[in-house]
């Protein structure tokens, strides 16, 4: 279930542009009662607070910031949808034209999605948009939840640029026509400029004029941005070499240029897609039933608490609770389950799910944009701002890359013939060649491409990755940190038994425990409470709780102090567990398992029939069953044990082996629950080792120990949540429709699947091979080319084809093989 309480609020603080300004703010925003978090960004400027809206609100966290001394300037988050913008030198182009707009307090231009976050003050929407369409690319309109406007892959052909790009083409085919197979035509036209213009070169300055014209305008606005990238260099190649009478290598140069243009729009639009099939699981209307009518809305206008009906076949469009009707749904798009789960009156469902045959009415528990899909297109179309170190150490070799190798095509076209005499059109083509080489766009977009398909894929799986570095790191470490209950084992706990001591019958047991547990979130605490309810057992007033971590829990039942816990805790208030008094009938424990079976229990004290040896026999006979031992008694007197089993969920022991042979070389379980429960999982699961009876910041030790060689922990989101932070990467297990799993997570695991993890190493290694085949393999291929240019041995035509047009096709088809890596794999 979502928690409606917590929000997220994100501050631009300007002056706060250093670590000691960021201590003060965040300092006096953590005094603040209900802040459970803060993140100061310092480069950007920007203060991210996350608190609980029913103990604190938007002005108390804005006043905590100006109490520190810092103003806090109104800011607002405008997403634009840039389609053109589609590799990161056109990124850096947009980024250089928002960042002389006044009022603009930062921006993330991500070309694989083809979109731009900016976050300003006193820029409007019209500011921002003119920026964009100012460093030459168009703007197309954005829906009201941010989606970014994509168009089919196919149309691409059809397109403005296509057209000329198809008209360039033509214009040069009919001159190479005319001036190799039919010289008799390629006549002289007219003189000018001191040169004479025949057939054929009328031809080629057509094919330049035209199939050149998106370039070299993309290259004004490229000089206009004082950005050194693709476009300045082949508008300055096909403006020189027009202006040396080369007039055959700048229609060539034009036209191939703009067909390698559109094929890497075509496959970066493949990859942008595989994302828009996320946004459009949700549909875009629902029915409502609203004062005893049903009306069609668009779902944006869906108010929280509405009944929504959703008939068989329908996708849900909205995450609700289901308050009539029974169904099963397929929420294979959101947890990636393949088989459809049976729903109920007070079952979750969630936006995007798809009703496979029967009526439901849900009622509504979050807005469209707040659903839980909604969150996973958001942190999925995010996560390419999370730059892994391969996309790093690309764009520092690009940096050098780019101005060493246009330099070495000027010395290339200049040097041989002012020094040495020597032909001046071959160095130049050779020059031109080389500047044709110096676009580094196949390399440094074959990060970000695999990355964003990479990603999508998880996400269509229901594993939901927050950033390029995270799917990075999963498939480089050596180790998986596993927590027990609700990881390895279903969750799901049940009392098996009740051993009622010192006179006190069941009832007795279950009503303190229950009393006592009551206000416990601890899954423990949760099953004895569920079970004496079940059994009618009523609670007693309790006052002054107080949860004991890492032990167990205190209060006050009636007036009397009462503890229930773990054993070490009545060991600490000084019970001697070897000698305890039990309610026996002829020598037998009274009380039955939950099975209904009579619980027979041999008690053996120093030959006394009343008397019972909890630390010798009792507790380790549980614990070898795999069950929890919970004691709970007063400060003078036990008054019973109760045991608590979970089942270790299907699949456990497939995953560890699996991860093992995916390369993980130490899968360890980390629990806070007794040794004997720990070690009778551990050994049905396979895990390498385990460790039990760890308070939190022990669990936190054992992921740091283990965080050498990098480390995945995996465990519910919220009480792992100091270990998940300490690891490499952190895991949350079923987290769909946990707003807290999703955000605090690097990873999500969308449904209670463990076989998801192995799913994801899979996917991660794959990935981490990509990128580095993709990366080795351009570098090699323009290696090549740079030394083959000046040599004279690699044409305009050959670079083009080979190292632009061909190696962009290459690592964007290369990175869309992720998309069908699948659970199934092996």
């Amino acid at each position: 279930m979502s928690d409606n309480r917590t929000e997220t609020l994100r501050l631009s603080v300007p002056e706060m542009d250093c670590p000691s300004c960021a201590g003060k703010v965040t300092a006096s925003v953590e005094s603040v009662d209900g802040v459970t978090e803060t993140d100061a960004q310092v480069a950007a400027g920007r203060l991210v607070v996350t608190f609980d809206s029913e103990t604190a609100d938007a002005a108390d966290v804005r006043a905590a910031v100006e109490s520190a001394g810092y103003d806090v300037v109104d800011a607002r988050t405008e997403t634009l949808s840039v389609p053109e913008m589609d590799c990161p030198s056109c990124a850096g182009k947009v980024e250089n034209a928002l960042g002389d707009v006044p009022g603009v307090e930062g921006f993330d231009a991500q070309p694989a999605s083809g979109r731009v976050v900016v976050t300003a003050t006193d820029a409007s929407r019209d500011d921002l948009v003119k920026a964009v369409e100012g460093a030459g690319y168009d703007v197309s309109d954005v829906s009201t939840d941010d989606e970014p406007a994509v168009e089919s892959s196919r149309a691409v052909w059809t397109s403005a640029r296509a057209l000329k790009t198809w008209a360039g083409a033509a214009f040069l085919l009919g001159a190479l026509f005319v001036e190799f197979l039919l010289p008799a035509a390629n006549a002289d036209l007219f003189a000018a400029l001191g040169r004479t213009f025949t057939v054929a070169d009328v031809g080629f300055l057509a094919a330049a004029a035209v199939g050149g014209q998106a370039v070299v305008r993309n290259g004004y606005y490229s000089a206009k941005n004082a950005s050194l990238d693709i476009d300045l260099l082949m508008a300055a190649g096909i403006v020189g070499a027009i202006a040396v009478g080369l007039y055959f290598e700048a229609a060539t140069l034009a036209v191939l240029f703009s067909v390698a243009e559109l094929l890497e729009r075509f496959s970066m639009d493949r990859a942008r897609n595989s994302l828009r099939e996320l946004v459009d699981l949700s549909p875009d209307t629902a029915t409502v039933r609203r004062d005893g009518d049903e009306e069609t809305v668009p779902v944006e206008e869906v108010r929280v608490g509405d009944t929504v009906v959703v008939r068989p076949g329908e996708k849900i469009p909205v995450d609700g609770d289901v308050r009539e009707g029974t169904s099963s749904v397929n929420q294979a798009p959101i947890t990636g389950e393949s088989v459809p789960v049976e729903k109920s009156e007070g079952d979750e469902v969630y936006a995007g799910t798809v009703n496979e045959e029967g009526y439901l009415e849900v009622e509504t528990t979050a807005k469209a944009s707040d659903s839980t899909l909604s969150h996973i297109v958001e942190l999925v179309e995010d996560a390419e701002s999370n730059r892994t170190e391969h996309e790093q150490f690309v764009d520092r070799f690009a940096s050098y890359y780019t101005p060493v190798v246009v330099a070495g095509a000027v010395l290339t076209a200049a040097v041989p013939p002012l020094l040495f005499g020597e032909a001046f059109e071959e160095w130049f083509v050779r020059g031109l060649t080389l500047l044709v080489v110096a676009c580094p766009c196949a390399f440094v977009i074959s990060t970000p491409v695999s990355v964003v398909s990479g990603i999508t894929s998880a996400a269509r799986n229901g594993v939901l990755v927050k950033g390029g570095d995270h799917l990075e790191a999963m498939g480089e470490l050596d180790a998986v940190a596993l927590d027990k209950t609700g990881t390895l084992t279903k969750g799901e706990l049940t009392v098996t038994d009740v051993v009622p001591l010192n006179g006190n019958d069941e009832d007795d047991v279950l009503g303190c425990a229950r009393s006592l547990e009551h206000r416990s979130e601890h899954p423990i605490a949760e099953s004895i409470v569920d079970y004496a309810r079940e059994r009618g057992v009523e609670e007693s007033e309790v006052s002054d709780f107080e949860s004991l971590t890492g032990k167990g829990v205190r209060a006050d039942l009636d007036g009397a102090t009462h503890y229930a816990g773990k054993p070490a805790l009545f060991a600490e208030l000084g019970f001697d567990l070897e000698h305890t008094h039990l309610t026996t009938d002829g020598g037998m424990v009274v009380g039955e398992e939950a099975d209904g079976d009579s619980l027979e229990t041999e008690s053996i004290c120093d030959g006394r029939d009343d008397c019972l040896d909890l630390l010798s026999e009792v507790v380790p006979r549980f614990q070898r069953d795999g069950k929890t031992v919970v004691i709970v008694g007063t400060e003078d007197e036990l008054e019973g044990v109760v045991a608590v089993a979970d089942e270790v969920r299907d699949g456990a022991g497939e995953a560890v082996a699996r991860l093992r042979d995916l390369g993980v070389s130490r899968v360890v379980m980390l629990t806070g629950d007794n040794e004997g429960t720990a070690r009778t999982i551990a050994e049905r699961v396979g895990v390498d080792e385990y460790r039990a009876e760890l308070l939190p910041e022990e669990k936190v030790a054992a992921v740091e120990e283990l965080a050498d060689g990098g480390v995945a922990m995996v465990g519910d989101g919220i009480n792992d949540a100091p270990a998940m932070a300490a690891a490499t990467v952190g895991i949350a297990m079923g987290a769909a429709g946990t707003d807290t799993a999703i955000e605090t997570a690097d990873v999500a695991l969308m449904g209670d699947d463990l076989g998801k993890l192995p799913y994801l190493r899979n996917l991660a290694r794959k990935a981490n091979r990509v990128i580095r085949q993709n990366i080795w393999t351009s570098l090699a291929v323009k290696a090549v080319l740079a030394v083959g240019a000046p040599l004279g041995l690699v044409t305009v035509v050959h670079a083009i084809v080979v190292g632009d047009m061909g190696m962009s096709l290459g690592v964007t088809s290369n990175a869309m093989r992720l998309a069908g890596v699948s659970p199934d794999d092996e």
